[in-house]
């Protein structure tokens, strides 16, 4: 098993602050009957540690049966794809990636 580059380590701690983030504002909006952000938005963000704090902390999105299916599925591809990344393979192509940015 391979490590993870720091910018790994970075890009989910931004994301799940961006989620944290999305779903407070989105939360703020709906109390205030404003536009909302999508579904789809907050799903695509990843971030899903913070988005899953946001659910607990805010009780935003965390009854709506259909938005929990694709949280958890989104929750699932994101931890296996995390899996992969650390499987020779995967490092190699994270490595490969990261070297030309």
């Amino acid at each position: 098993m391979g490590k993870l580059p720091n910018a790994v380590v970075w890009l989910y701690l931004i994301a799940s602050a961006l989620a944290f983030c999305a779903y407070a504002l989105d939360k703020s909006a709906a109390q205030k009957d404003q536009w909302r952000i999508k579904e789809s938005t907050l799903h695509f963000l990843g971030g899903w540690p913070g988005a899953l704090v946001a659910q607990k902390v805010l009780r935003h999105k965390s009854k709506k049966q259909s938005f929990r299916i694709v949280f958890w599925i989104t929750v699932f591809i994101n931890c296996a794809v995390f899996y992969w990344l650390l499987t020779p393979a995967g490092n190699d192509f994270l490595k490969s990636i990261l070297g030309s940015i």
